[in-house]
């Protein structure tokens, strides 16, 4: 085997002294110039290339290719225009039983779940603080209404009005304002519609003379008759200058008006066999009922009605008195009452409570009592609900309130089940404006007589605004919002066509910038703008009035294609 040596330099002996430097030699400065020269030019090729590699991938936009277009033609069909969204349902009918009170629960008749009726028996509870309130407060309002009697009675008695029908006699003056004490004599009130006389006749008629029976009256001053009855018959012993013992019989008669008191008058009397019996003496007629009327209070004249012989009816006033301090005193007694009547009615429910029938049909959907244990006030105990009905409250913009009116039906979705809501109220006046739009609370009714549809549920609702038939459809995504070359906004759709349409928009467009794709078709592509008139849409298709006829064929986009590059 050969030892591989590793050769060994043999460092040259130093002179004593070093040498004076010198020139290198001509032919190595001109290599170490010539590799400078080679290294800045390898620099600046390495400084080109990551310009290029810059300019490539961040300035340069990436080659696109454009996709192809994608065109339908025109469609004759029909279309619908469907609002949709959500509301709340809740049970058209629901109470709340509330106690006022606190108290022991005594018995309960229902339980969750439970259906029962109007009226049906639900509770008992024991309170004594409710029954007390209640007794106080009718005691309460028995005194004020008492009080108030009083006083109205009080203010009755500054009227004075006729107590029957008849004639004024010596009637009194008053004048305005005038202060009047109470018990003045105001006048006499006669009735002189009919007319008495009191005579006498022998106890021998005394079993032939009865109460209700015919006579002839005799007035010698007008020489006529005229047909009365006996009234009234006093067993009196008038006893006449010849010692004879007589009886008093009032005999009435109605007067023709031309009769009055102080007339003298007989009568006869016409017997059972025949025969006329007659008084001791003629006597004088005198008016039927004779009154003086006085005031019953105090107090200053208001008004008179009073003229000396004048007919007046039956409770006709004659003199007013006034009294601002008994109007006042009765209107504080009445809001007395007022709130003393609310205290009881409160009281009586509060009561109630303690004893509570259910209020409607329903069902108990909550209940709190169980037997013997305390409640206090202010405990909501039962709850119930008519959920037969539903009420499904929906809000509707001002763009398809006008679509919607009562009597419409409304389609709801609710986890999967249908249901048929009837518009029953749209609510103006509680519209909501926010962003630019006007939303108004519309109220469905609902039947759920299966009790499918639970109090609170969210439901879904559609319904149609509007409908087209046999009309001209398209995309929606084919009708472009553009503006021409004046810069007003047109609607238009860009259709295919061998040659430009006499109708063709002129349209001002921007330039597609390097790099970018074109949204809409050229003239080159055989695609021109058009304006159209559109009608109602839906999610896909929009009908078209005017502009597109069927079976054109109408750009909708451009397909998507992915860029390439060229590397």
């Amino acid at each position: 085997m050969t030892e591989q040596q590793t050769p060994v330099l043999t460092p040259e002996t130093s002179p004593t002294s070093a040498p004076s430097p010198t020139a290198p030699p001509k032919k190595k400065r001109k290599k170490k110039h010539l590799k400078g020269i080679i290294t800045l030019v390898i620099l600046l090729a390495i400084l080109a290339g990551g310009g290029y590699l810059l300019w490539r991938f961040v300035l340069q936009p990436p080659p696109v290719e454009q996709g192809e277009i994608y065109a339908v033609p025109a469609s004759i069909g029909t279309i619908q225009s469907v609002v949709q969204g959500s509301g709340n349902a809740k049970a058209k009918e629901s109470a709340a039983i509330t106690l006022t009170e606190g108290g022991t629960v005594r018995e309960v008749f229902v339980n969750p779940g439970d259906v029962v009726t109007a009226g049906q028996p639900l509770y008992t509870i024991y309170s004594e603080a409710a029954e007390k309130a209640v007794s106080d407060a009718q005691e309460k309002v028995s005194n004020l209404n008492r009080e108030l009697s009083k006083l109205q009675e009080q203010v009755s008695d500054l009227v004075v009005k006729a107590p029957f029908a008849g004639k004024l006699m010596n009637v009194q003056t008053f004048t305005p304002d005038q202060d009047v004490s109470s018990g003045a004599e105001v006048t006499t009130l006669v009735n002189d519609k009919k007319l008495k006389l009191s005579l006498y006749f022998s106890y021998a008629y005394e079993n032939s003379i009865a109460v209700g029976q015919s006579v002839s009256v005799n007035i010698p001053a007008v020489m006529k008759d005229f047909s009365g009855k006996v009234e009234k018959i006093n067993k009196v012993s008038y006893i006449s200058p010849e010692g004879a013992v007589h009886f008093e019989v009032v005999v009435v008669f109605d007067n023709p008006g031309t009769l009055t008191a102080g007339m003298d008058a007989s009568v006869a009397i016409t017997l059972a066999d025949g025969t006329s019996a007659y008084p001791y003496a003629s006597g004088k007629t005198e008016y039927y009922e004779t009154r003086t009327i006085t005031t019953k209070a105090s107090g200053p004249v208001v008004s008179s009605n009073l003229l000396n012989y004048a007919n007046v009816t039956a409770g006709q006033t004659l003199l007013t008195l006034g009294s601002d301090t008994l109007n006042d005193q009765i209107t504080a007694k009445q809001d007395e009452i007022a709130t003393a009547q609310k205290a009881l009615e409160d009281a009586q429910k509060a009561l109630a409570n303690f004893n509570a029938v259910a209020p409607i049909d329903g069902t108990v959907t909550a209940c709190t009592l169980t037997v013997g244990s305390e409640v206090k006030s202010g405990d909501t105990v039962i709850i119930i609900s008519n959920s037969t009905t539903m009420l499904v409250t929906i809000t509707v913009d001002d763009r398809n309130i006008s679509f919607i009116k009562p009597g419409n039906t409304v389609d709801l979705d609710w986890n999967g089940s249908t249901y048929i809501g009837t518009v029953t109220s749209i609510d103006m006046s509680k519209a909501e404006s926010s962003n630019g739009m006007t939303n108004y609370p519309v109220t469905l009714t609902v039947d759920n007589m299966d009790g499918s549809l639970v109090d609170g549920a969210w439901v879904n609702y559609s319904f149609v605004t509007s409908q087209s038939d046999d009309c001209v459809l398209i995309p929606g995504s084919a009708v472009k919002s553009v503006l021409d070359k004046d810069g007003n906004p047109q609607t238009v759709v860009f259709i295919k066509a061998d040659s430009k349409p006499e109708n063709t928009l002129e349209l001002d467009l921007p330039e597609v910038e390097p790099g970018q794709k074109r949204t809409l078709p050229t003239e080159e592509d055989g695609y021109y703008p058009v304006a159209v008139e559109t009608g109602i849409s839906d999610t896909q298709n929009v009908e078209i009035k005017s502009g597109v006829e069927e079976g054109m064929e109408v750009f909708v986009n451009y397909t998507v294609t992915e860029s390439s590059s060229s590397w």
